[in-house]
């Protein structure tokens, strides 16, 4: 398993990659080790900017073969997000680093966890996170997707839409307390009598009641953290109540 050397290491290499490429022209730690945050188990999370009207994919390549031939990278994914790219690596040990570049006129913060190390940055707002009424919707819409796939006899897609919805259920709850609700980051420091409420939600096995008896501790939970939606909760509850429901063949 890697350690906080290992980690140092890693980044104190990247940077130096940075201040030997003249076509980055800044860079910023982000996520948890950005605010000093971390701990012992936080991957490393850098972003670069790259001078305007370069290719930042031609970039992102070159380093990609360094990360790899110097520290056996393995690439794993990569994710688009407006004018950014994100490379997702694997490292031995378990340490995972999370590389982007971004044109330099597009260059800047998207949350609070964003500390420039180089450079210059601009100013733009951050996204914002999703709102109650969203975060209700994804889950009376996947608690709909599990009932109509229990009726279908599909026990594993049924148990995948059972634990979404509670994962939404738990982000409201979140939420409403002023928690981080993304990445089930906020889940843990709910209050022991919500988490109670949710652990009876969990599917502990793939039999037809068994998923009907989570599906509905999942509904109860939803509709108990809907102070902010309680307009809406209120209109489709009895559609919620229909899925618990025996129906007809």
């Amino acid at each position: 398993m890697f350690t906080v050397a290992d980690r140092n290491r890693l980044r104190d290499r990247v940077l130096q990659l940075a201040a030997s490429d003249p076509r980055v022209v800044a860079g910023a730690a982000v996520g948890s080790l950005a605010r000093d945050q971390g701990d012992r188990w936080s991957d490393l999370d850098l972003t670069f900017a790259v001078a305007d009207n370069l290719p930042v994919l031609d970039v992102l390549e070159d380093w990609t073969h360094n990360l790899v031939e110097e520290f056996g990278a393995a690439h794993l994914f990569d994710l688009p997000s407006g004018p950014s790219i994100y490379r997702v690596f694997l490292l031995p040990g378990c340490l995972q680093f999370d590389l982007s570049f971004t044109p330099a006129a597009k260059f800047g913060p998207t949350g609070p966890r964003f500390k420039l190390l180089f450079g210059a940055s601009v100013d733009k707002p951050y996204p914002q996170p999703p709102s109650a009424q969203e975060l209700f919707g994804y889950a009376v819409h996947h608690a709909l997707r599990a009932r109509f796939c229990i009726e279908r006899g599909r026990y594993w897609q049924a148990a995948y839409w059972i634990s979404g919805a509670r994962d939404y259920a738990l982000s409201l709850a979140c939420r409403r307390r002023g928690l981080p609700s993304s990445h089930g980051r906020g889940f843990d420091d709910l209050p022991p009598d919500v988490r109670h409420l949710f652990l009876s939600a969990l599917v502990t096995s793939l039999e037809r009641d068994e998923l009907l008896r989570a599906l509905g501790r999942t509904i109860e939970g939803l509709l108990h953290e809907a102070d902010e939606v309680r307009e809406l909760a209120a209109k489709v509850e009895p559609q919620l109540r229909e899925l618990l429901a025996a129906w007809d063949s």
